[in-house]
Parts: C-alpha cells; sequence; structure tokens
C-alpha cells in the first residue's frame, strides 16, 4: 500500500493494486484532489509511461472527496485504457463523489457500477 500525503495535514490518498481475472482493480482510500493527481495517474497509468493495462476497475469506496484534478486524471486514463483496445471503470463510487462525476458528465463516458463485482463482469 502506497500512502500518499503531507505530514502537515491529515488529508491523504492510500492506493492499493490486485488482479482479479486478469483485470487490474486499484483500491483507493482518502481525498483526491491537486495534492495527489500524480499518485492518481501512476496509480491508474504507469510511473514509466508505458501502456497501461488494458482493463482496470476503479475501486471508489473509500474516497470521500474528489474534485476537478480527479476527473481529468480518469479522463486521461480513460484515454490511454482506450487506445490500448482496454477499459475503465469506476465502482463503488460513494454518493458524493457519484455526484461529481454525474454533475461533469463523466458517467456518460466511464462505466460507473455500484459494486467491484459488477465493474468486473463483461
Amino acid at each position: 500500500m502506497t500512502d500518499i500525503g503531507k505530514a502537515d495535514r491529515p488529508k491523504s490518498l492510500s492506493v492499493e493494486h490486485r488482479v482479479v481475472d486478469g483485470v487490474r482493480v486499484v483500491t483507493m482510500q482518502g481525498e483526491i484532489d491537486h495534492d495527489v493527481k500524480e499518485v492518481l495517474g501512476e496509480a491508474l497509468l504507469s510511473a514509466d509511461g508505458a501502456v497501461p493495462p488494458p482493463r482496470i476497475v476503479a475501486d471508489l469506496s473509500g474516497v470521500t472527496f474528489m474534485d476537478s484534478s480527479g476527473i481529468n486524471v480518469f479522463l486521461a486514463a480513460h484515454r490511454r485504457t482506450s487506445g490500448a483496445q482496454g477499459w475503465l471503470r469506476i465502482a463503488a463510487a460513494r454518493e458524493p463523489v457519484l455526484q461529481v462525476l454525474r454533475l461533469v458528465g463523466v458517467d456518460a463516458l466511464l462505466s460507473c457500477h455500484p459494486t467491484i463485482e459488477q465493474a468486473l463482469n463483461p
């Protein structure tokens, strides 16, 4: 698990990766904002700019806040995975985060599922 945050702030983003039936599941906990956008990008894509895994589920069940920085990272990850004939799906987003996704129309571009299990199913 990677824990990213500033020592003088209680905010942080924890990220865990696992593979389920060939799908990379990225589980996040904390807040997604400008301060952690690089960490989010590395978690969803890759630190070295290589082609990301073609299928990714972003488990947002532990995310309590997301601003436009997170939206931009998710859109970039969507473009990259789509370019590799894959997909990025959102799973288990809490209502405040889901409202942000709906407000900017990301839910029309990315599949948003109530559970990780549903996001993993084709």
